[in-house]
């Protein structure tokens, strides 16, 4: 439930090794946040050293799980763990994602198809298994990273930009789902965020850090926000380029 200072008490994170998920966590732990669960696909002293940081800014438990995207006969357990070692989950997290490269996919579409999955496909039973435990408890907030590239894809990166379209979709109306319950969605669109994973590609207008991510994140649950653009910039940016006709659209190249 929410502290009496209006922050919550536990945080779950899909992704745990995810830039812009720790810097979440770590927001959130810096305003109150106690009891954390970190869940990753495979756990490493990487993992490890995150849960540490994350003690050091002043959260009281930090348990690493076992979670892959890409198993959702997995899902329901591996939520269901979370739940036991928490009590309630005030706040979920879904920050897991991959990139990959357009050129790659194109020459190997079995890799695009797992892709897919990893960034869409296994995020719906991700997402319906947090639903019925917050439904369950009547109240929560599940957070789902999507991303600019979801909003109107572009064909420099359209096999990554359809399934964050799929995922922003799937939450919108997972969030519909849940309205009168208590629970909500929190639908997170940030454009080009720094991290590991960007490295080497060319910055796009109002690209932002993970900690930027993370200030509009935290901000948006105080104000109960059930959609976040990072920066808020991009708002109307994409307002007007959603009426864009497409052969103007396709000639965006803009990372």
């Amino acid at each position: 439930m929410r502290n009496a200072l209006g922050g919550v008490d536990t945080a779950l994170l899909l992704g745990g090794r995810s830039e812009i998920g720790l810097a979440i966590v770590r927001a959130l732990v810096e305003r109150g946040t106690r009891r954390v669960v970190l869940a990753v696909r495979n756990p490493t002293p990487e993992a490890d050293e995150a849960a540490e940081r994350l003690r050091n800014a002043g959260a009281t438990l930090v348990q690493t799980i076992e979670f892959d995207i890409t198993r959702p006969e997995t899902h329901q357990a591996a939520i269901g763990q979370a739940t036991a070692v928490l009590g309630d989950l005030d706040v979920v997290i879904d920050a897991i994602g991959v990139l990959g490269s357009t050129s790659d996919y194109e020459n190997d579409p079995v890799a695009a198809a797992h892709s897919a999955v990893a960034n869409f496909a296994g995020h719906v039973s991700a997402g319906l298994a947090v639903a019925e435990v917050l439904r369950r408890q009547g109240h929560g907030t599940f957070i789902v990273l999507s991303s600019v590239a979801g909003v109107r894809v572009r064909k420099a990166n359209y096999v990554y930009g359809a399934a964050k379209a799929g995922l922003d979709g799937f939450a919108q109306g997972l969030g519909d789902a849940l309205a009168g319950t208590g629970a909500s969605v929190m639908v997170v669109r940030p454009g080009f965020v720094r991290t590991k994973m960007t490295t080497g590609l060319p910055e796009a207008p109002f690209t932002v850090g993970p900690d930027d991510v993370a200030q509009a994140v935290v901000d948006g649950l105080a104000r109960r926000r059930e959609v976040v653009w990072v920066p808020a910039t991009l708002l109307p940016v994409f307002s007007v380029l959603r009426l864009l006709p497409r052969p103007l659209w396709r000639r965006v190249s803009y990372r």
